[in-house]
């Protein structure tokens, strides 16, 4: 795993006893020596602040941190004052993405699509960033078609991103496939995959339908059949996603992004299964 790009996501607390939580969690993930934290925010960047404080927190414990930035509902001059704060701490990394509209949302800003805000980051900062975008192996649930998310992911690399990291997904042909598509448009950027470990059924459904994410029927009734028994949902989901990143590392995949929901346990099995 030394030479494949391995990195973990956070969501930014929201309470002190969240941001302790947090503490506590990173320092497990930290003994994994990933290759930097992600930090996710709100919808409509209701969290923006919290985003920051956590990335500036991370880089000052000596660990390489990447804040998502959303552009949805972003003017130019807002984008442009986080940007320049963001170099002010010294933060080299971007996921950069579009944001999901949040409810009852009309206008979406000065800026419509990601490739939009990789342009504009590009516009104003040059090299200073390195960024990455989102990939949909499974198609992004509001394309009109694959055809269409494909040219999506291309505007958004051509506009100046350096790397992508999927949307996570349970079944590795679609990822596969996906890349292939990419190679045969002449896009070469490294495709991270994103890896949800599997811990609760009624959260993973609920997950799964917001953002299109498919769980094989197979998966799915198995996982129904433990009802409330969460230690064989544990033990089965990291068979499962085991295999899953088992057969992307083999397969040519760059790397894994996990998903790991401010906890470090399932995170951490999964990363000694695959040492």
């Amino acid at each position: 795993m030394a030479n494949h790009n391995f990195s973990i996501e956070f969501f930014p607390p929201k309470t002190a006893e969240g941001a302790e939580k947090l503490r506590v969690t990173r320092a497990k993930l930290s003994e994994l020596k990933p290759k930097y934290f992600s930090v996710t925010f709100g919808a409509g960047g209701s969290t923006q602040r919290g985003t920051l404080d956590t990335v500036v927190e991370i880089l000052a414990a000596g660990e390489d941190a990447a804040p998502h930035l959303s552009c949805v509902g972003g003017t130019r001059e807002s984008i442009r004052e986080i940007l320049a704060e963001f170099k002010a701490h010294n933060i080299k990394r971007i996921v950069a993405l579009r944001g999901d509209l949040p409810s009852g949302y009309g206008a979406a800003g000065e800026f419509r699509y990601a490739n939009e805000l990789v342009e504009f980051i590009r516009q104003e900062t040059g090299e200073w960033f390195h960024i990455e975008v989102a990939a949909y192996p499974e198609v992004h649930p509001q394309a009109k078609s694959p055809q269409d998310d494909l040219l999506a992911f291309e505007r958004k690399i051509k506009a100046g991103a350096n790397a992508a990291i999927t949307q996570y997904f349970y079944n590795a042909d679609a990822y596969f496939q996906f890349v292939e598509q990419t190679r045969k448009i002449g896009i070469d950027v490294p495709i991270v995959a994103g890896i949800m470990p599997i811990t609760n059924y009624t959260q993973l459904m609920r997950f799964s339908d917001m953002c299109g994410a498919e769980i094989p029927r197979w998966v799915r009734l198995k996982l129904a059949s433990f009802g409330d028994d969460s230690a064989s949902i544990k033990a089965f989901g990291l068979d499962v996603v085991t295999a899953l990143c088992e057969r992307l590392l083999a397969g040519g995949a760059p790397g894994l992004h996990f998903y790991s929901m401010n906890q470090a346990a399932a995170t951490t099995a999964l990363w000694q299964r695959l040492v």
